[in-house]
């Protein structure tokens, strides 16, 4: 963890003691917990815009990877996590605390919150990019942009949603996945229906 927040051990602390009671993560990835979910979320940082900015991330669970981000960019990065499981936003409270860190944790379904503009919007292992986007154009204004952790069916994905939005779409490896692929989506505008 050379160069990276020491909060981010307390994270990894706490994460491990609640998993005990709670199934905040996948129990299989427990043995790589840092490379399968830390590590994941870590490689979003250099696409991140280096002045201060606004971030949401949607379905936070157990904070990946807004959390993570919110840790290592606590001076210029404003945090909001949306979630509707009580236990993980309790959990997602618990961390804050312990790491002193100032951040903005929502429960509630994301289609149930009145919107408002960010200027990133996160997501990793939400739903698929259509129903992804439908939940990210709820605060993304035109400037803003969206980065969405996908696995293997990411094309697949891609070419579903473009039967519903327009957007500019750049597609980056993952570092953790050899079929994962990061997507920064930005000018997103659905495509009107006709009649």
């Amino acid at each position: 963890m050379n160069g990276l927040p020491e909060e981010l051990h307390t994270y990894k602390t706490l994460l491990e003691t609640w998993q005990k009671t709670i199934n905040l993560v996948s129990s299989s990835t427990l043995p790589h917990l840092w490379e399968r979910h830390f590590e994941d979320s870590l490689q979003l940082l250099s696409y991140l815009p280096p002045s201060p900015s606004t971030l949401i991330d949607l379905g936070s669970g157990a904070g990946f990877p807004g959390l993570v981000l919110a840790l290592c960019r606590r001076e210029s990065l404003k945090v909001t996590l949306v979630e509707a499981d009580l236990r993980k936003c309790l959990f997602l409270d618990n961390v804050s605390r312990e790491t002193f860190l100032d951040i903005t944790v929502i429960r509630s379904r994301i289609e149930k919150i009145s919107p408002f503009k960010q200027d990133v919007v996160t997501a990793r292992a939400l739903a698929p990019l259509p129903k992804l986007l439908d939940y990210a154009a709820l605060f993304m204004r035109e400037e803003s942009v969206g980065f969405f952790l996908k696995g293997k069916s990411n094309e697949v994905e891609i070419e579903m949603a473009k039967k519903e939005w327009n957007f500019s779409l750049e597609i980056f490896p993952s570092l953790t996945d050899s079929q994962g692929r990061i997507l920064k989506i930005s000018h997103l505008k659905r495509i009107p229906l006709h009649d």
